[in-house]
């Protein structure tokens, strides 16, 4: 019997299978305020920039903002949403820390990032945080950490080191639930040493009592060694200060979220861990002083990771970050007029692929503020994607893009559709809803056993 070729009875033609890779750049903390020196421009705006032009050219642009306007977000809540994770309970930063570290998290047990710090006490017996463990303070800091271990051991806890500037996971052993507050201030002149509250009204005051004690016995341990008193010439490490808490938990893996294999070309810890915990192929590159040649030799290992399989690639710096927080606007604006023909590759990458720049959130290079809510430039470009009429990158040009203001968690879906693999909301292929058509569902296998059960 003559077996029917494929398209039997339709009406419209077989599809072609012209799904796209995607790359997507972070240029971390891009985002900026207009700043007086440079003309009330950006430094995004102010720097000569020619290849991000010229994708802004060829592509589309929009504004950037991972929450909405005011919300001033952390990197890793940024990447949580912007991965497509946004609905999936967060586990915490001390989680990713660790595991990018090749620190095994154990899972249903709270977790919370512990750091040396140096101190000061006021008159009303506050105590403020003056500073961290120094270049040359590895020894004293490994030193003071180890004599710790007894001390955190008699509140059940176990103190991991990350390596690094006194820098360590705190196990909460016995505790299930990781949603504290943080004892760590961030805002050193604003804040003292905080004691440790639950965050929710269901959250464990146990692990918040436990981690206050404990925090207390650490400091007492910490003011009478001889490690510190012998620290005359060098503030002493006296307190230990805990932030990131969570709980590492069953989570979907990248695919199973996404419907594609996910890879990172990884820059710091944070990343791998985001990678590990999320199941996603990895190569860390460790950043080199040149933006241009460190961004460069990034999009490089992006290429053979897509030859290797990866249908998304994240490719992140840190170096807009980093120069935005010297609060100076001239540093980078070098770093993007530095990093800028590091990009040239991805103009020949977007024959093949949906490629994007956009920035987390935005770090103002001005003013007394960490991270703020203010917009970041995107540009989207490749074989599919209609071309605005936004010329020029930055924050300004980009508000007249067709884009708008996209947030974060519209941000995968978005770039999926341009890469010919949006998922049909009329149709159910997986248990959980992907954001991409799935490359790789079950399938029902000819002569399957009906006795085995439903495939997985």
């Amino acid at each position: 019997m003559r077996t029917p070729g494929p398209g039997y009875g339709e009406s419209q033609p077989r599809l072609v299978d012209d799904r796209l890779p995607v790359v997507l750049v972070v240029l971390d903390g891009l985002g900026d305020r207009p700043v007086p020196e440079l003309g009330d421009r950006t430094p995004a705006e102010a720097a000569h920039t020619p290849v991000l032009d010229a994708l802004a050219a060829r592509g589309c642009s929009g504004w950037h903002l991972p929450f909405g306007w005011g919300r001033a977000p952390a990197s890793e809540l940024a990447h949580w949403a912007m991965f497509g994770f946004d609905g999936v309970p967060f586990p915490g930063r001390a989680v990713l820390e660790a595991l990018g570290a090749g620190v095994e998290v154990p899972l249903g047990t709270a977790v919370t990032h512990a750091a040396l710090r140096a101190s000061t006490v006021g008159d009303d017996g506050r105590v403020w945080i003056t500073g961290r463990v120094g270049p040359d303070d590895g020894a004293d800091a490994s030193a003071l950490l180890e004599v710790l271990g007894p001390v955190v051991a008699r509140h059940g806890a176990e103190l991991v080191p990350l390596g690094g500037r006194g820098e360590a996971l705190l196990v909460l052993h016995g505790h299930a639930d990781g949603a504290v507050t943080d004892s760590d201030p961030f805002f050193e002149d604003r804040h003292p040493w905080l004691r440790v509250l639950p965050t929710v009204p269901e959250g464990s005051p146990d692990a918040a009592a436990t981690l206050n004690a404990l925090l207390l016995e650490a400091c007492a341990a910490l003011v009478d060694h001889p490690v510190n008193r012998s620290r005359w010439a060098r503030p002493p490490l006296d307190v230990l200060t805990t932030k990131w808490s969570g709980t590492r938990a069953e989570l979907p893996d990248f695919v199973e979220q996404t419907g594609v294999a996910g890879a990172a070309v990884t820059s710091t810890r944070l990343y791998r861990g985001i990678a590990r915990l999320l199941g996603m192929s990895f190569r860390h590159v460790a950043p080199v002083a040149d933006a241009g040649e460190d961004l460069a030799a990034r999009l490089a290992v992006a290429d053979e990771l897509i030859a290797a399989g990866a249908r998304f690639v994240h490719v992140h710096t840190k170096a807009t970050d980093e120069a935005g927080h010297t609060k100076e606007p001239r540093a980078k604006l070098e770093v993007l007029e530095a990093a800028d023909p590091g990009l040239a590759g991805l103009l020949d990458l977007a024959d093949r692929a949906v490629v994007a720049v956009t920035g987390d959130h935005a770090t103002p290079s001005t003013g007394g503020v960490l991270h703020t809510g203010d917009p970041t430039p995107l540009v989207v470009a490749g074989p599919t994607v209609r071309p605005d009429p936004v010329t020029t990158f930055g924050e300004a040009p980009a508000a007249s893009g067709w884009y708008g203001v996209v947030q974060a968690a519209e941000l995968m879906p978005l770039l999926f559709g341009h890469a010919n693999r949006p998922v049909f909301l009329g149709h159910r292929a997986t248990a959980r809803r992907t954001l991409a058509l799935p490359d790789d569902p079950a399938p029902m296998l000819s002569g399957e056993s009906s006795a085995a059960g439903p495939p997985r």
